[in-house]
């Protein structure tokens, strides 16, 4: 599957007819999925191209907004363990629309991070959170995790 991201060394398995891939900060193999091959490929662009640390990066974080449970794709989070960014994934063949932001946007009311990015794995959207002015910027390229 092509994806705009640069390669890393991919473990792959198949088990019981399904393949499936290694995410290394949930320590376990995990179904192969268009969505989890963007995810796998841009956790690993983050910590290996723009510095990020292993070690604050969480995927499928679990969140509550009433009685509702939804999954923040991967959560980046500063050294005092505070959310910093949140991500989200879709499959390359799915277009990046409005409706894309807005479900991050439902995650950010809750974690109220300073930046959100959304990749398809060919597109890759980053903005900064401008609260006092109630908008968000988008930025030309993703932030090393230093000018966090």
């Amino acid at each position: 599957m092509e994806i705009n991201l640069p390669s890393y060394e991919i473990k792959l398995r198949e088990r019981s007819g399904k393949r499936e891939i290694f995410d290394f900060l949930r320590r376990r193999y995990v179904a192969l999925t268009p969505e989890e091959w963007v995810r796998q490929h841009f956790v690993h662009f983050l910590i290996e191209h723009k510095g990020y640390p292993k070690g604050l990066l969480a995927n499928e974080l679990e969140l509550r907004v009433g009685e509702k449970r939804m999954r923040c794709d991967t959560v980046v989070y500063d050294s005092s363990l505070h959310p910093k960014m949140i991500v989200e994934y879709k499959a390359p063949d799915v277009v990046i629309t409005q409706r894309v932001f807005n479900q991050i946007t439902v995650y950010n009311m809750q974690l109220h991070v300073d930046y959100l990015i959304v990749s398809n794995g060919l597109q890759h959207f980053c903005c900064r959170m401008d609260y006092a002015q109630g908008r968000y910027d988008f930025l030309e390229d993703i932030p090393a995790y230093a000018m966090l």
